[in-house]
Parts: C-alpha cells; structure tokens; sequence
C-alpha cells in the first residue's frame, strides 16, 4: 500500500488565463506563482484551507471533449474535484452573491452528504460537498438510503 498523506493538487487544463483567474480568486484562491502559462506550465493558487489549483494551458483543442458529468457522451478521464465546505447553505449564499450558476443540486446523497456543483470558465465540474465523512468509514457498506450514493452523478 502506498503512504498517501493527502491529496497534493488538481490540475485543470484552461483555455483563457485571466478568466480561470478571475473565477478562482472568487472562490478564494491566491496566485502564488506563474510558471509560464504560456508555454503549458502551471499557474499555482492556493486555498485558505489548503487545497492547491494548478492551472495549466493553454488548450489546444476545441469543447467537445471534456468529460464532463452531465451530458451523454460519457469519455474516460478527469470528471471533478470535490471540495469540502463547511455549510451548504452558506456555499449557496455566497456563490449566489458572486454570480456563479449552481448546475447542479443541492442535492443529498446520504445523511452525511449534501453537495452541489459549479463549473470553472471552461467548464470543468467542481462539487462542493458538506460532508462528515461517517459514511465512508470501514464497515459502513450500503446501507440502503442512508448511505447511498445512488443518485451521485
């Protein structure tokens, strides 16, 4: 087994700099550093709680094949980050005072999960979950409704 500490970072591939930037930063994210976007290095932000966004690009392709979770077509790949909050009610708030559209949810997935989703500039999902974590503790399988993940996208 592996010695996994904690995730380290998400990569987002982007396809306008300034506008990914921009979203970010209203989520709360910092610029900590360009490593030269323009030849396909990251751009580092970091989260007050942690959480680091690596935003690379620029995109050489055009929409149509990100795999996205909501459409049909369903490819193989990156489909979204999840990032813990601690209040869904607060999260719906906020994102409404920012003006970013909620595409999905609230919606509960078990007693112990609430989340909802957003899409970045290029949209790539983000969920954001209230979520204690009870549910995912060994030994608590399926147990019918109340842990169930079912209705997950």
């Amino acid at each position: 087994m592996l010695k996994i500490t904690q995730v380290d970072h998400l990569g987002i591939r982007i396809s306008d700099i300034a506008r990914s930037r921009a979203f970010y930063q209203q989520l709360g994210f910092a610029v900590v550093r360009d490593a030269g976007y323009e030849d396909g290095h990251p751009v580092i932000l970091v989260h007050p709680s942690g959480v680091v966004v690596n935003l690379l690009g620029p995109s050489t392709a055009e929409e149509g094949t990100n795999m996205l979770m909501d459409v049909t077509d369903k490819y193989s790949g990156y489909t979204h980050a999840a990032l813990r909050v601690e209040s869904i009610d607060e999260t719906v708030a906020a994102l409404g005072e920012m003006g970013i559209a909620i595409t999905g949810g609230p919606a509960r997935f078990s007693d112990d999960m609430v989340s909802l989703f957003i899409r970045d500039p290029d949209r790539n999902v983000i969920e954001l979950t209230e979520h204690g974590g009870r549910d995912l503790e060994p030994g608590n399988e399926d147990q019918g409704e109340r842990a169930s993940y079912r209705d997950h996208p």
